[in-house]
């Protein structure tokens, strides 16, 4: 039987070669890493996290992040085993020790006979063979090219911006305190997953003066800054507006200051934690592009984190992405080229459980081929089915931007009263049609 050949070992990738071994049939996934680095990575293990450690709610209900979740575990994923292997507390979020959960995802995919794993770069998209393209937001300059070539249009591209990370013990426990917010989680440790630093509003007005005049990276030439709206640097945030921070994620709702607890919070900066141990926290939604000098000024503004030590300072890296719309057909293979599928962010989702769930998906329809069958997506009324359907020509190619998986994605429910005020039966409807879809499409397989 020929092998599925998967390029890059990331989230999308190591759960396409996942899938592709648990139907039988042999994978090779080249990465390029650690041969040939990136600046965002700092191992050669797959499925590594760069800019964050949450793959964002679990709560497949009334959630569609977490129905994705749900549907991923539902077959067999190998991100989710290990996700759920490493978890950390992070109150209604699923959150992992990430050099945990990367070391065990390399591990997984090593000890499969059905996969080999080759450190290599591909510079150049394959002629022939069945192939999947997983590269990620960090495509190498050579394959990037091959890629453009060969679609015969530029890829769209916008910044992706990473956040800082702090000790714990330097962070000052007599100024913040923990909570989650709304106090959510099913245990204690749930109920206390996130650190929270307040400001008043001097402190805050002061925050957004500094954050505006610090020093920020340049952008190269002819580069453009197309942000995507989910992963927005703090200082642009605050140039769209002095209060923005505060409705976002400076947003002191749901939370009491456990010191003075009469004293409501201006604004409340969390922090999330980033290992196991609890001696890593990241600053929750503070991508930046400032420059290294002036993100250790601008930060140890914070209330709390006056003496703080990073362990790792925020960056920015381009990011280029498919417009799938034109490219791709609902296989997700590459329409004059269909031995080649894409998946993961390089496709247009954005986010870690997107990314792994188009993998998932093209692994699933790659090993079908393999076999001499044909697999289609799942239902639109799924989690999966609803993003690759948005890809491959639900959205509009003219004005296609990245995007998270959420319930605008879902055909409507008939009958179901719409608004804020129809969330509370409408969101556990679009979930429960989702699950009884994905398992039928899983059963038919």
């Amino acid at each position: 039987m020929q092998p599925v050949h998967i390029i890059g070992a990331g989230l999308a990738g190591s759960e396409a070669a996942w899938q592709v071994a648990r139907a039988g049939v042999p994978a090779i996934l080249h990465e390029m890493r650690p041969n040939t680095a990136t600046f965002a990575h700092k191992t050669g293990d797959c499925a590594e996290m760069v800019c964050s450690n949450s793959f964002r709610s679990d709560d497949d209900v009334t959630n569609a992040v977490g129905q994705l979740h749900w549907e991923m575990r539902a077959a067999g994923g190998l991100i989710m085993a290990m996700a759920d292997r490493h978890r950390l507390p992070a109150g209604g979020a699923l959150a992992v020790d990430r050099e945990e959960f990367a070391r065990a995802v390399t591990q997984a995919l090593r000890a499969d006979p059905l996969i080999e794993i080759r450190t290599e770069e591909v510079s150049e998209l394959p002629q022939d063979g069945n192939w999947i393209v997983a590269t990620g937001p960090l495509t190498s300059d050579l394959l990037a090219t091959s890629i453009r070539n060969l679609t015969g249009t530029d890829a769209l591209a916008f910044f992706d911006a990473i956040a800082p990370i702090v000790h714990a013990d330097t962070i000052d426990m007599s100024v913040a305190w923990e909570q989650s917010r709304y106090d959510k989680g099913a245990t204690e440790a749930e109920r206390r997953a996130y650190i929270n630093c307040p400001m008043d509003k001097p402190q805050y007005e002061a925050f957004i003066d500094a954050l505006l005049a610090a020093e920020k990276t340049q952008f190269r030439e002819g580069e453009t800054a197309g942000y995507f709206d989910g992963c927005l640097p703090i200082e642009v945030m605050a140039e769209r507006g002095r209060e923005t921070l505060r409705h976002g994620p400076m947003k002191p709702v749901g939370l009491t200051n456990a010191h003075r607890p009469q004293d409501k919070p201006y604004a409340v900066v969390q922090l999330r934690r980033d290992n196991a141990l609890g001696t890593l926290y990241n600053i929750v939604g503070f991508q930046t592009k400032m420059k290294y000098g002036a993100q250790s000024q601008v930060f140890r503004m914070i209330p709390g984190l006056e003496q703080a030590s990073f362990a790792r300072l925020g960056g920015i890296h381009r990011n280029s992405f498919l417009n799938s719309p034109t490219l791709l057909d609902d296989r997700m293979r590459l329409r004059h080229r269909p031995n080649l599928r894409f998946a993961g962010q390089v496709t247009g989702v954005e986010g870690y459980v997107e990314s792994a769930a188009m993998g998932l998906l093209a692994g699933r329809m790659a090993a079908a081929q393999a076999r001499g069958r044909d697999l289609g997506p799942p239902p639109v009324t799924t989690a999966t089915g609803a993003l690759v359907n948005h890809i491959t020509g639900g959205a509009e190619a003219r004005t296609f931007q990245p995007m998270n998986v959420n319930f605008g994605l879902f055909p409507p429910l008939d009958q179901m009263r719409g608004g804020r005020k129809g969330r509370k039966d409408r969101y556990p409807a679009y979930t429960q049609r989702a699950k009884d879809g994905f398992k039928a499409w899983l059963d038919a397989q």
